[in-house]
């Protein structure tokens, strides 16, 4: 393994920050606290700092010993999770309700200690943007700094993003061209019947039947209208409707996810459900109010640069720990949303299997959004490294086009 001597020599202090966030998370769009820690740490360093896109997000801008037009962005996330910590080591978090459960924290140390070495030696020719944004969890922290100028007023031709991913060893990354993590989405189906009494069902109209009879056919979306070889879940995981043994209740609400690898079958799902809950609502007698979300896209790497980041991390830790193997996941990450404006790469550091952990850790496995996970520190010169050889590696590429 190649690291930065550098870098490794300040581990110490970069995880002191690292579990200073850690025991300070915050939620999406409240990164305030979070965010001034960035900016103070970059400013020191003497980064050009900049506040405000994305309402917490904080990008710094590192010029090279030239200024030759051709820039990157390397981005981090900075929010926490709605959940309780059950953790309870010295840098657990000290906000009820609120913990770094995604790892980050770690995220942006890593991308804090390669903007300090960057910084420091500025031995490449052309601009780093390092990009540290809010609201990964579900409020689309990215979509809202691309529509508050983020490639506007930082112009850059690629984007990398890194998230750690427990279960896979410590030392090893994972990359796949095209899709890497699923598009989010929900769904909401509102069924308006009639009332009865239960004995007496003739009556009346019954939405939790029609729930039923939707909850069957909407799978067969996925076994019959989607291309076997085009992946996609369906999960439906709520029904909410009555409040006693012996009454047909008027209503019934049906809630749900969808997650799919591609936009063809993202339109072809919302298409069917919203055609099935309609005639299936009519066949049932059942007023029907359909409402598809679509939050995030799916994330898709690109060719060109999936096959750079791969040599960059094989230079680093060798061939047989760079997995190009790997299953792609059904969560999902708004760094998609980077990627569909910019050519660029996302990729996946091994964070172990939670032996690292302090005494005092959960007794729940160390998997994300979980509340005995914590980010392994013995990650952050390595994913700074990575950080900084593609950056510097990178820019030289394009200097040379």
């Amino acid at each position: 393994m190649k690291l930065v001597e550098s870098i490794v020599a300040w581990q110490e202090e970069i995880t002191a920050i690292r579990r200073d966030l850690h025991a300070h998370p915050e939620l999406a769009y409240e990164e305030v606290r979070t965010a001034d820690v960035v900016a103070e740490q970059l400013q020191s360093w003497g980064i050009e700092t900049h506040r405000g896109l994305g309402v917490t997000g904080v990008v710094g801008t590192i010029h090279g010993k030239s200024r030759n037009g051709h820039a990157l962005g390397l981005r981090a996330d900075m929010d926490a999770l709605p959940m309780q910590e059950l953790n309870t080591f010295p840098h657990a978090s000290s906000n009820p309700g609120k913990m770094h459960a995604c790892g980050h924290d770690g995220h942006t140390a890593m991308l804090l200690a390669a903007a300090r070495y960057l910084a420091q030696r500025r031995d490449f020719d052309g601009t780093v943007h390092v990009i540290f944004q809010p609201a990964e969890e579900g409020f689309s922290g990215a979509r809202k700094m691309i529509e508050d100028g983020l490639f506007r007023l930082f112009p850059m031709q690629a984007v990398f993003g890194m998230h750690n991913w427990p279960g896979m060893p410590v030392g090893s990354f994972g990359v796949l061209p095209g899709p890497m993590m699923g598009s989010s989405n929900t769904f909401q189906v509102e069924l308006e019947g009639k009332g009865a009494h239960a004995a007496m069902p003739h009556l009346g109209t019954d939405p939790v039947m029609a729930a039923v009879q939707l909850a069957q056919s909407f799978q067969t979306i996925i076994t019959r209208d989607l291309d076997p070889l085009d992946p996609a879940v369906l999960s439906i995981t709520q029904i909410h409707a009555g409040s006693a043994d012996n009454v047909i209740p008027n209503s019934a609400t049906m809630r749900g996810t969808v997650r799919t690898f591609s936009d063809q079958a993202l339109d072809l799902i919302e298409q069917r459900m919203s055609e099935v809950a309609q005639l299936g609502g009519q066949a049932m007698n059942c007023k029907i109010a359909f409402t598809f979300n679509r939050k995030y896209p799916a994330t898709v790497n690109h060719p060109e640069e999936t096959a750079f980041s791969a040599e960059v991390l094989k230079s680093i830790v060798g061939e047989q720990n760079v997995l190009q193997d790997i299953r792609p996941s059904m969560g999902s990450e708004d760094f998609a949303f980077m990627l569909k404006e910019k050519p660029g790469c996302y990729v996946w550091i091994g964070n172990g299997s939670g032996d690292h952990r302090d005494a005092g850790h959960g007794l729940g496995p160390c998997m994300l959004h979980n509340g005995s996970y914590d980010f392994n520190d013995e990650l952050i010169p390595l994913g700074a490294t990575y950080w900084v050889e593609l950056a510097r590696r990178w820019l030289a590429a394009a200097a040379a086009r």
